[in-house]
């Protein structure tokens, strides 16, 4: 691949902001994961083994759910992003420190074939903790409105919203990941940020941000509405990554909260941005804000044009490729945004010929 001067500039630029984040980290991108073969009709590499490079806290049993010393971490399954998901499962387990003590909670739609889902994830990952939960997407379909872009319609995207339902009752701590990020450091350090006081969210806020751009004139208008943010102070956050106290949601009923928002929207019209405006509703000006560097999101461009964008200045943590662009898919079409290149080191998928083949035609 022949690299324009423009792209090279942008490459060296991000790289450049690279040099804060830790030299382990930085190592990582240029570690590729051993090409290890399995089953012919997988086309994905088995992972590395992962072991705990320190003392950790015992877990009572490998898949023992409700062991205190887990490290609980919930995420999305579907064919269209799965490659996603397994590349941020191998970004978490080869920076932490105790990969053993991290647990996965895969949420799927119930349309989905859980035996097959359930047997790629143990063909890629072997030693891996975790359990496929089916999301029923007719509970939810009824409030969804069409918005911006078509993929925030898919009532996956809303199951972050369920996960105090979904997941076992014991589980009362959870990190959620979307599929299109990497970390680049020890997910141990996320789990441990407190939520103080009332707090049931943590994420990073960004407070200079148009916060009144994400909902309608018919939501500013209506009083009764846009006073849900009278005495606060509203920053907006990204869905996408974000540390959850499930025991206070499951005790503040906050999934009803969501729903309630979500019937308003359908009858009046009041945001564009999917799943993300309810919950800055029930939760803007009551985050727990956490450092930037825990989400360094845009990647992909922003939600209508898939544009090749910069990381941040500062140092990093994790990745986040939010908005229209993938780095899977620019990467197979040969024509990768600079940042789509350190996603690349945790990519487990392969292609086969017939793949290579039909990008060559496209």
């Amino acid at each position: 691949m022949v690299l324009s001067k423009k792209l090279i500039f942008l490459l060296f630029v991000s790289v450049v902001y690279l040099l804060v984040v830790p030299a382990s980290a930085i190592r990582s991108f240029l570690e590729k994961p051993r090409n290890a073969n399995i089953d012919g009709s997988l086309r994905y590499v088995e992972s590395p083994e992962y072991r705990n490079s320190q003392e950790c806290p015992v877990t009572g049993s490998h898949y023992l759910i409700c062991d205190p010393n887990l490290i609980h971490v919930a995420m999305t399954l579907d064919s269209q992003y799965f490659r996603g998901s397994i590349a941020a499962v191998h970004s978490v387990l080869k920076h932490t420190s105790c990969p053993e003590n991290v647990y996965f909670h895969f949420v799927a739609s119930i349309n989905s074939d859980f035996q097959e889902l359930t047997e790629m994830v143990k063909s890629i990952f072997p030693s891996l903790s975790f359990k496929v939960y089916f999301f029923d997407e007719f509970r939810v379909k009824k409030s969804i409105s069409s918005s911006i872009r078509q993929a925030l319609d898919n009532p996956l995207n809303y199951a972050r919203t369920y996960l105090a339902e979904i997941i076992e009752p014991c589980v009362e701590r959870v990190i959620y990941l979307d599929s299109d990020v990497v970390l680049v450091d020890d997910i141990q350090k996320l789990w441990s940020i407190s939520l103080t006081g009332s707090r049931i969210i943590g994420a990073p806020e960004y407070c200079h941000a148009n916060f009144t751009k994400y909902f309608s004139d018919n939501f500013w208008s209506d009083t009764k509405l846009s006073k849900v943010f009278q005495g606060k102070r509203p920053c907006y956050f990204n869905t996408g990554v974000m540390v959850m106290d499930l025991g206070k949601w499951r005790k503040g009923d906050y999934t009803l909260k969501i729903e309630r928002w979500m019937e308003i929207h359908k009858e009046k019209r009041i945001y564009e941005l999917g799943s993300l405006p309810p919950f800055m509703l029930v939760f803007g000006g009551e985050i727990e804000g956490i450092d930037h560097r825990w989400n360094q999101h845009g990647l992909g461009g922003d939600n209508l044009v898939n544009s090749c964008r910069t990381l941040h200045p500062g140092p990093v943590s994790l990745l986040h490729w939010s908005g229209k662009g993938k780095p899977w898919v620019r990467l197979d079409q040969g024509n990768p945004c600079p940042v789509d290149l350190l996603w690349e080191p945790y990519d487990l998928y392969r292609l086969s010929s017939s793949d290579s083949f039909d990008l060559q035609q496209q």
